[in-house]
């Protein structure tokens, strides 16, 4: 880490500020830098403190953090409402989903889940949410409303990250055990289809129109390019060390794959990829272990999680530049974004209660406004 005496926190901005002559590649960028950037997204990042066992809201306008919700234990995976209105995250050493209010920042309701829950997200159409058991080789379908279990989808071995199609008749999920991407069909609730991919699949990501899918490869250093039509490897590039999550822009020109390389051989950049030509046009430096990636909805600022420096950095991706640097909790991973602007909450600080052990399976607990302390 660095020494605290090269470091200060701007009381003006709330972000992690070093002297000019200091700042170098990966380096925090300057106040000034920062406040260059104010206005220009609207909106809030969520962000999963897994080790810190606590999920973050940052304000996207001035990059500070608002609210910071504990009581969760083990969070790799956060997912906002389209809405942003709910808020989703799983509790991998207690085996449940997690849905809290956006703007209260109060826990709405908790369900069992299977074995080690890794990723939590919600259909196209916002009413059911899908969370991979990555310990069961299975994925939870709930009612995003009464977090009632739809059912349990069977797939391939170790389930880890994943993403609805566009058009919501897919869930792809990346098995990190196999290597394969499960073809989820979200009207019938089943795996229709097992596409392989190469070694330890983390993440996918779909282009918006549909076309191809990508998933990151963390045990061959590299992407791979689905046709989803085709169902079908019809590319690979390589990418930066032990790549973790990937995320396309909402205009369709970029994918960011996060590099996290290991804990004794840290990853620092972020690969950027042109999506029509499927090459590498740059590797920003963002930060040590770069994990979550996610981008705003007008698709200028990119938001990665940096787990072994505690902080989220933020790209600005015509410059090609980190512009901010936001400490929040212990070894963030998962994150995302939400066009809804946070809501001040009187105390910066709240504390969610969430059942010590997990209920049977189907069983759930749901509240309007429960299970909140100060």
């Amino acid at each position: 880490m660095l020494a605290a005496a090269a470091v200060g926190l701007s009381a003006a901005t709330g972000l992690l500020v070093l002297p000019e002559h200091s700042q170098g590649p990966g380096r925090s960028p300057s106040a000034e830098l920062a406040a260059a950037h104010r206005g220009m997204v609207t909106g809030t990042v969520w962000v999963a403190n897994e080790e810190g066992g606590s999920l973050t809201a940052i304000e996207a306008s001035t990059n500070r953090v608002i609210a910071t919700v504990k009581g969760i234990a083990g969070p790799h995976n956060v997912q906002a409402a389209p809405d942003g209105r709910t808020v989703w995250a799983v509790s991998e050493p207690s085996n449940r989903v997690v849905k809290l209010d956006g703007s209260r920042y109060s826990l709405l309701g908790t369900a069992a889940t299977g074995d080690m829950p890794a990723h939590v997200i919600l259909g196209t159409n916002g009413k059911r949410a899908y969370v991979s058991d990555a310990g069961d080789g299975s994925v939870s379908v709930f009612d995003a409303k009464s977090l009632s279990r739809g059912g349990t989808i069977s797939v391939d071995k170790g389930p880890h990250g994943m993403r609805p199609s566009p058009d919501g008749r897919w869930v792809y999920t990346a098995n990190t055990v196999v290597g394969t991407v499960s073809v989820v069909d979200t009207v019938r609730d089943r795996q229709v289809a097992s596409i392989p991919v190469g070694a330890g699949p983390v993440q996918v990501a779909f282009q918006p129109d549909g076309r191809y899918a990508y998933v990151t490869l963390g045990g061959e250093n590299a992407v791979a390019k689905i046709d989803v039509a085709k169902r079908a490897v019809v590319a690979k590039i390589a990418s930066g060390p032990h790549p973790a999550q990937i995320y396309a822009s909402p205009d369709g020109r970029y994918l960011l794959a996060a590099d996290q390389g290991t804990e004794t051989q840290q990853g620092k950049t972020v690969s950027n990829i042109d999506a029509a030509t499927f090459t590498v046009v740059a590797r920003p430096t963002v930060g040590k272990g770069p994990h979550g990636v996610t981008i705003d909805a007008t698709s200028r600022h990119a938001f990665i999680t940096n787990v072994y420096e505690d902080d989220v950095a933020v790209l600005d991706l015509a410059e090609r530049k980190v512009v901010a640097r936001v400490p929040v909790g212990d070894a963030p991973n998962g994150v995302s974004f939400t066009s809804r602007a946070p809501v001040v909450p009187e105390k910066p600080e709240t504390t969610v209660s969430l059942p010590k052990a997990a209920m049977s399976e189907g069983e759930s607990s749901h509240w309007d406004m429960g299970g909140m302390s100060h």
